[in-house]
């Protein structure tokens, strides 16, 4: 067979050469698999994480935020907000007492995620937020039960509902300010 054009030999061997690099830079772009990657660390920041003392809750409850690495540090595709499971606020945690039955847990807490089978008496309220950004917002809330009544409830610290508010919106939860109440003086 023969081209209608020609074809030289070092031309052949530089497109050859630049598909290669090409194609293996497409490889290792999809080869990322983002289930081997590290495990989802604190919001802190290692430096200040080695600074602080171990706390006794352990790293899978509460909330963490976290944040997904991008390719080259500049790229990344739109990604849309993915909520799974109910959010838990410190107000709605607080409303929890033990001895409370399941079905008004049920009514402030709302259906758990998880209520497995072969721990019955224990209902798991997990709630994850992955935002398009990368950004990582997830809590977990373990519910135990004795003879239908509440005996204990595993949580970390939890945000307030204004915190979680500001964590969506993307901007920095502020501290409540303590706003003293004006009296209103009568007219005379």
């Amino acid at each position: 067979m023969r081209l209608p054009f020609p074809v030289l030999p070092s031309a052949s061997a530089l497109s050859q050469a630049l598909c290669l690099v090409a194609a293996c830079a497409l490889i290792g772009c999809a080869s990322k698999n983002p289930l081997m990657e590290e495990p989802v660390a604190a919001t802190s920041t290692p430096a200040v994480a080695a600074q602080q003392p171990k706390a006794a809750v352990p790293a899978t409850t509460g909330v963490q935020t976290t944040k997904e690495k991008r390719l080259f540090g500049i790229f990344s595709p739109y990604r849309i907000d993915i909520q799974q499971g109910n959010f838990i606020s410190q107000e709605q945690l607080a409303q929890l007492k033990t001895g409370m039955t399941a079905d008004q847990v049920r009514f402030v807490l709302g259906t758990p995620l998880l209520n497995d089978i072969f721990h019955a008496n224990r209902w798991d309220y997990v709630f994850r937020m992955q935002k398009g950004n990368g950004e990582v917002i997830s809590s977990r809330i373990a519910v135990h039960f004795q003879d239908n009544r509440v005996a204990n409830i595993d949580a970390g610290t939890l945000p307030t509902e204004q915190d979680f508010l500001s964590l969506i919106a993307g901007t920095t939860p502020q501290a409540s300010k303590t706003a003293t109440p004006k009296v209103a003086t009568p007219a005379k």
